[in-house]
């Protein structure tokens, strides 16, 4: 992964060995370096980045007080001439704690681990979308007394019978107290469609379809008037 970084520092010489020793590291890409705390801020509030090294001891605000401005900051490394300062840089939350002169091996120490961060956080959260993604590929119906297991993968079309519906599947029929409208909001709206005020058809088990008729296997099922433009719209988009 790729980590964009700013530095902020009031002196010169030192933004220089700073971006010297981000240019030796593949994974870091500077996007800005101030001497002026102030413009630092204004980039980090327009334009976010994954870290910020910055220098504790400046006139005009400490590095310390910049990140506590911070509304959302992120990921931070201080850098200073000063040992006395790492607790209080520390209960900020800071990633590491550089004291000058800097070498390289470490800065590498420090923004490796700033990298394993993120990249564990990154991972977390595709794992939690993964999972927020992720839908039953069956359900549950009450039939004679059971709880019976009805795979989506399963289902030819389901017929409505007043107060029942009778789940038609490969290998049997279910016949459950639930309405039209309750099992269509059980289903996965992707693989089913609704063709009649009794019919409910799985788009991937249609065979054929004319004007007036849809045809799964060996049942040629109505299709009805009110929902003729969306089956069409479905079937042919």
């Amino acid at each position: 992964m790729k980590i964009a970084c700013i530095i902020v520092d009031d002196e010169p010489l030192a933004l220089d060995v700073l971006s010297s020793l981000i240019a030796r590291v593949p994974y870091l890409v500077l996007e800005g370096q101030y001497t002026d705390p102030f413009l630092a801020m204004e980039h980090l509030r327009k334009h976010p980045v994954d870290l910020l090294f910055v220098d504790i001891q400046m006139p005009d605000i400490t590095g310390i007080e910049l990140v506590r401005t911070l509304t959302n900051p992120p990921k931070v490394v201080f850098t200073t001439a000063y040992s006395s300062y790492a607790v209080e840089g520390f209960n900020l939350n800071a990633m590491d704690y550089l004291l000058k002169p800097i070498s390289f091996d470490r800065f590498l120490t420090a923004v490796n681990r700033v990298r394993d961060y993120l990249e564990l956080s990154q991972a977390a959260q595709e794992g939690n979308q993964t999972e927020e993604k992720k839908v039953p590929d069956y359900m549950f119906v009450k039939s004679n007394y059971k709880d019976v297991k009805i795979n989506f993968s399963d289902i030819l079309y389901i017929e409505g019978c007043e107060d029942y519906i009778r789940i038609h599947t490969t290998t049997k029929k279910v016949m459950t107290l639930l309405s039209m409208k309750n099992v269509m909001e059980k289903l996965p709206e992707q693989q089913f469609i609704r063709i009649h005020r009794s019919f409910i058809v799985a788009i991937d088990k249609i065979e054929s379809k004319s004007n007036e008729r849809i045809t799964i296997g060996k049942e040629s099922l109505p299709i009805g008037s009110s929902y003729l433009n969306e089956v069409t719209k479905r079937l042919y988009r």
